[in-house]
């Protein structure tokens, strides 16, 4: 995934393939391969088990799951753009024209800021249905759910407008996909997705898992639900990981974004290992969202387990009865 600045392909790496073009040429591929494959197998099983659920259950779809539908959609999305900026790293220029770099700019900071948004989204969900559960349950819950997914997209759009709005294709030396902007522009512009695409979506999934933490604390010291207590301890682990994974994915791209607008990082020595760094971290949300919001669900890795035993059994029922046909032919 690109950075979700204004620097041109892919995080400062047009800089990286001039000094070290040899080693990145063939590593970013490689990782980008990796996480490609990785993400896609995730986001597709997570997919597949949303959507077998909604069928084997006869009551609606909880809310949770429509969101991580809508998760899997952008991180696919994001996911998808990634080819994109991998094959200009390992030619050193943007070979898809003005208008690719500007949609897939577009569509890379919309998918990933959407993404973002549906996990502080998913906070609140989660902080609604432990702490005000008979409220969900009036306020039909689902059908908000799925308008706020909708509602989401927007100002992940507006975020992303810039970018279809001023990416161009510059020939000095090189094609590259450049942001056309002044120093103060792309400043600003930076400060807005640093607030609304990082710093506030974490502060509400900080804020939203505190008070769930709170609430079950209150709830097990006051003895209405001394077997909370596991449960609560299993929530703080879960919030904890959830609130550094989200940080460590995210702010390394936000420090190498600022950074290359003031021209600190980009002299320096480690620039070529940090700028490779944050963006591998970046790329990796697609593959790590998955595993955070699905596999460590226990409901989730039971119908993981379900599914797996279905797709073997009815391989080894193919087999047999190709078996059979042969030996009938036979």
């Amino acid at each position: 995934m690109e950075t979700p600045g204004l620097q041109t392909n892919n995080s400062g790496l047009n800089q990286i393939s001039k000094g070290d073009g040899a080693l990145i040429k063939t590593l970013v591929p490689f990782l980008d391969g990796l996480i490609l494959l990785t993400g896609l197998i995730g986001q597709t099983l997570v997919m597949i088990i949303l959507t077998g659920r909604r069928k084997k259950e006869s009551q609606p779809p909880h809310g949770t799951d429509t969101l991580l539908l809508a998760l899997c959609a952008a991180d696919l999305l994001l996911l998808l753009c990634q080819p994109f900026h991998t094959y200009a790293i390992i030619l050193g220029f943007w070979p898809f024209g003005s208008f690719l770099c500007r949609a897939i700019s577009f569509l890379g900071v919309a998918c990933s800021t959407a993404s973002v948004f549906t996990l502080a989204a998913l906070a609140a969900t989660r902080y609604l249905a432990v702490v005000h559960p008979t409220w969900t349950y009036r306020a039909r819950m689902n059908r908000r759910v799925k308008v706020t997914v909708a509602l989401l997209w927007i100002p992940a759009s507006a975020l992303a407008a810039p970018q279809f709005a001023f990416r161009t294709i510059t020939f000095s030396n090189t094609v590259y996909c450049f942001a056309f902007l002044s120093d103060f522009s792309r400043l600003v512009y930076s400060i807005a997705l640093f607030v609304f695409g990082f710093a506030l979506p974490l502060s509400i999934i900080v804020v939203m898992y505190g008070k769930i933490y709170c609430f079950l604390r209150h709830a097990r010291q006051t003895g209405n639900a001394p077997q909370l207590e596991r449960y609560q301890r299993q929530v703080t682990h879960t919030s904890a990981l959830l609130v550094l994974i989200f940080t460590l994915l995210w702010l390394p791209s936000y420090i190498l974004m600022f950074s290359i607008i003031r021209g600190t990082l980009a002299s320096s020595p480690g620039f070529n290992t940090f700028a490779l760094l944050a963006r591998l971290l970046s790329s990796s949300v697609a593959v790590v969202n998955p595993l955070l919001y699905g596999f460590m669900s226990q409901k989730f890795r039971r119908d993981l387990v379900e599914l797996l035993m279905f797709s073997c059994f009815r391989r080894l029922c193919l087999q047999k009865r190709g078996h059979r046909h042969s030996k009938h032919v036979h």
